[in-house]
């Protein structure tokens, strides 16, 4: 059995069991993955109360059976065989280890790998550090906060370079805009 002290070094907050469904053990899930159905993708989730540190506030439940459901998804997870246990897991937030992402090709990353990368322009000269992304519909868009905050389109004639090692993205940005 997998205890609280074996939560992965690393995980992502991909979602959120929200209600409950049917007698069953069923639960709603929101899922905040793009497109949602690939939460299910995922055979363990860590839960965790959301707002507690303690490692006492989270479990890791297997996924036995996941779909979708009018415009929202439920989920059967292992031990959770009627709607009291089930209950008991309602609000808590979803987590999965990065290990068990895909690995995408060259030049392609998820968003969680953005995040927290300093920005500096052809010129040295540094923008901020990457807080958040916004999906605008016509391409992303990077959240740089600095000295003040930047949004800078995510598309190749702006972003030019992304280096995790050294946690630096190039762009090619006026500080002055």
């Amino acid at each position: 059995m997998i205890t609280p002290a074996d939560w992965p070094n690393e995980t992502i907050l991909v979602g959120k069991i929200s209600g409950l469904f049917g007698v069953r053990g069923w639960m709603k899930v929101r899922s905040w993955m793009r497109p949602p159905q690939q939460i299910f993708d995922f055979k363990s989730w860590w839960l965790s109360r959301e707002g507690v540190s303690e490692v006492d506030s989270r479990a890791c439940y297997e996924v036995l059976a996941g779909r979708s459901h009018g415009k929202g998804l439920v989920v059967q997870l292992q031990h959770c065989e009627n709607r009291d246990q089930a209950a008991e897991l309602v609000n808590r937030q979803i987590h999965v280890a990065t290990g068990e992402f895909p690995c995408l090709a060259d030049g392609e990353y998820y968003w969680h790998q953005l995040i927290g990368l300093e920005v500096q322009n052809q010129q040295q000269v540094v923008l901020g550090v990457v807080k958040e992304l916004l999906e605008t519909g016509a391409n992303d868009v990077l959240v740089v906060s600095g000295e003040r905050q930047r949004l800078l389109p995510y598309i190749p004639s702006v972003v030019l370079e992304i280096d995790l090692v050294s946690r630096q993205i190039k762009v090619d940005w006026d500080p002055d805009f």
